[in-house]
C-alpha cells in the first residue's frame, strides 16, 4: 500500500510529515553540478553555500513566490527530499499531497504537479495554503463564521478569509520572508555604501530585526565589500535602521490585508472583527510583526504557536480526516 505524504513546498524552506509527524524540515535550496546535472548538496549544506560555490557548481532555489520557476532542478531537489524521508520502497512509490498559493496560475499549478511527478510521485494532490494554514492553526474552517489567516511565507504572503469549509475571499502577494532580506542589502548600499550578501542580511534581521519599535534589540555588526573602494569592512547596523529598510515590504502585506478585508461580505467581517486575524509562516516570526498589524487594522492578531509548521500539520490533519475534508484534494496519477 502506498504511503501518503504531506508536503509544505516553501521558497524558503521544504516540511514533509507522514502520519502526523514532521519528519523532514530542511531549506528549499540545492547545489547542482553543471557538469553532469547532479546533486551536489541539499538543504542547509547547499544553503551554506549559497554564493559560495566554485566553479562548476551552482546553488539555487528552484522556487521563487512559492511556486516554481526551474521545473528540472525542482524534481531533483523533490526526490532528494522524500529520498531522506525513506518515501520510497521496492514494490510502492509515495502519494503526495503538497500545498501551492492560492492565485498560482493554471500553468504554475500544472509545473508544481509535473515536478513532484518527476521526483517519483505515483499520485499528486494539491491543496490551497492558506486554506491548509488555517486547519493547521486550529481554526474551525468549516463553521457557519467568518475566520482570516495571513499567512507569511518565504516567497509570498497568503491572505484568506475563510467560511463553511472554503476560502471566501483571499489575495496573494509575492512579497515575504526573503523580500525583507533583499530589502536590507538594498538599503546597506543606498545608505551605508557597502554590500552584503543575503544571508547576512537574514542574518542581521534575526539578530536585531523587529516590525515594531518596541520589539528593538539594538544593533549588531556585519561585514560586506565597501562600494567606494571595493574593500572590506564591518558595519554596525541597529534596529531601527532595519525597521526603515523593511518598511515598504511590510506595507505591501498590510495593503494586501486591507484588500481582502474590503473584499469581505459585511457578515463574515464581523465574524472576523470579534474573533481576529490568525497570522502564521515562517515571515511572521520577525518580532513585533503582529503587534504592528494589530495597531494597524484595528483588528486583534494572534500569533500561531507553530507558525513554520502550520501548513504541514494542516496537510495531515486533512489526511487524518479524510471522511470529512477529503472533498479538498483532487488527486492527479501517472
Amino acid at each position: 500500500m502506498a504511503k501518503i505524504y504531506g508536503m509544505d513546498l516553501g521558497t524558503a524552506n521544504t516540511i514533509i510529515c507522514h502520519k502526523g509527524d514532521i519528519i523532514l524540515r530542511a531549506p528549499s535550496v540545492v547545489a547542482i553540478s553543471d557538469y553532469d546535472r547532479e546533486i551536489v548538496a541539499l538543504g542547509a549544506k547547499a544553503k551554506d553555500m549559497l554564493g559560495k560555490t566554485p566553479v562548476g557548481i551552482t546553488a539555487t532555489r528552484p522556487l521563487k513566490g512559492g511556486v516554481i520557476t526551474d521545473g528540472d532542478v525542482a524534481s531533483k531537489m523533490i526526490r532528494g527530499f522524500l529520498e531522506r524521508a525513506n518515501a520510497f520502497s521496492i514494490f510502492s512509490r509515495p502519494i503526495v499531497i503538497v500545498c501551492i498559493p492560492h492565485k498560482a496560475t493554471g500553468v504554475e499549478r500544472r509545473a508544481l504537479e509535473d515536478a513532484i511527478f518527476e521526483a517519483g510521485a505515483r499520485n499528486v494532490a494539491l491543496i490551497d495554503e492558506p486554506l491548509a494554514a488555517a486547519i493547521g492553526t486550529g481554526l474551525r474552517v468549516g463553521a457557519a463564521k467568518g475566520s482570516m489567516i495571513v499567512d507569511i511565507g518565504g516567497g509570498s504572503t497568503e491572505v484568506a478569509v475563510i467560511s463553511h469549509g472554503g476560502i471566501v475571499t483571499a489575495s496573494s502577494v509575492r512579497v515575504a520572508g526573503d523580500h525583507f532580506d533583499d530589502a536590507i542589502v538594498d538599503y546597506l548600499k543606498d545608505t551605508r555604501h557597502t554590500l552584503i550578501g543575503t544571508s547576512s542580511a537574514e542574518e542581521l534581521k534575526i539578530a536585531c530585526g523587529s516590525a515594531h519599535k518596541d520589539f528593538d534589540l539594538g544593533s549588531a555588526t556585519v561585514s560586506g565589500r565597501n562600494l567606494l573602494n571595493s574593500m572590506c569592512c564591518t558595519v554596525t547596523v541597529t534596529g531601527s535602521e532595519i525597521r526603515e529598510a523593511i518598511a515598504d515590504p511590510l506595507e505591501e502585506i498590510i495593503d494586501s490585508i486591507k484588500r481582502t478585508l474590503e473584499a469581505t461580505p459585511p457578515e463574515l467581517s464581523a465574524d472576523i472583527y470579534d474573533y481576529g486575524i490568525m497570522l502564521t509562516g515562517g515571515g511572521s516570526r520577525l518580532r513585533g510583526i503582529s503587534r504592528l498589524l494589530q495597531e494597524r487594522l484595528g483588528i486583534r492578531v494572534t500569533q500561531a504557536k507553530r507558525p513554520l509548521e502550520a501548513v504541514c500539520i494542516g496537510i495531515s490533519r486533512v489526511i487524518e480526516s479524510e471522511k470529512q475534508l477529503g472533498d479538498l484534494l483532487r488527486y492527479r496519477s501517472r
